[in-house]
């Protein structure tokens, strides 16, 4: 899983007719221990499953796990927020 930021919101009117209903939000990945400023291709889109909003820190899973946590495991989504990230600890050593 992935644990990262959202930047924005993407909408597309001419999509996959699966695909409708579905939010889709512009994610940032959070990287813990690297001063590198992030790229826009570092960025990816995400179906949103859990009612996140622009500046939350969010969980997203990709790949298969992504497509079985939607209702249809049809949809051709790679990245689905499961989750709404309410803080994080990390110990660095």
């Amino acid at each position: 899983m992935i644990v990262g930021q959202v930047m924005g919101s993407l909408w597309a009117t001419r999509k996959d007719n699966k695909l409708n209903g579905l939010t889709f939000l512009v994610v940032k990945p959070i990287s813990y221990g690297h001063d590198e400023a992030s790229t826009p291709r570092d960025y990816f889109v995400a179906a949103d499953n859990a009612g996140a909003g622009i500046g939350d820190t969010v969980l997203v899973t990709r790949g298969s796990a992504a497509r079985t946590s939607i209702a249809n495991p049809d949809v051709p989504v790679d990245a689905v927020i499961v989750g709404i990230v309410d803080s994080i600890e990390v110990s660095h050593e």
